[in-house]
């Protein structure tokens, strides 16, 4: 079993639900099982200005299943949501489900880069991550604490506790 951090984003749609949905549909996951998941944030949009804050959230789970379908399972979750994948990287969007973590593995394809490539410079990924692995070492050797200390928290703050199943 992989223990794998997800981090989820949204700022359409009632940002709260969508999350929330997500995580539910998380938890229905085949080879799957969800072991925490971190408060609620909002947070600042990294690209336009000109849209709605976003809220955040990462979901700690177990699998078996490999990342490749984990990331086909997360986009198919996303879709369902009514995610339309823009030219814009750093659009609005009603769900955005991302693999932070998956073990200690190293990924790098034309799909999928782990660990995230945006990850260490995230505040709204490093803090929620540090919630639920405080003591976390990333696959380089780079510890998480240290991370923290060096991120500017850029107005995040947490909106709701209630995420946990």
């Amino acid at each position: 079993m992989n223990t794998v951090y997800i981090g989820l984003g949204s700022n359409l749609s009632n940002p709260a639900k969508q999350i929330k949905a997500a995580v539910v549909e998380l938890a229905t996951l085949e080879d799957c099982q969800i072991d925490k998941v971190s408060a609620l944030y909002y947070s600042r949009p990294m690209g336009p200005k000109d849209q709605p804050d976003y809220m955040n959230a990462v979901v700690s789970l177990k699998t078996k299943v490999s990342a490749i379908k984990l990331l086909d399972a997360l986009q198919s979750i996303e879709n369902n949501a009514g995610r339309v994948r823009k030219d814009n990287r750093w659009s609005a969007r009603i769900l955005d489900l991302d693999i932070l973590l998956f073990g200690n593995q190293v990924i790098n394809t034309a799909r999928l880069t782990i660990p995230h490539y945006g990850m260490k410079s995230r505040e709204f990924v490093l803090i929620p991550l540090h919630e639920l692995a405080g003591d976390l070492v990333l696959p380089d050797g780079e510890k998480l604490i240290e991370l923290i200390h060096n991120i500017d928290q850029n107005g995040l703050k947490i909106f709701d506790y209630s995420l946990q199943l």
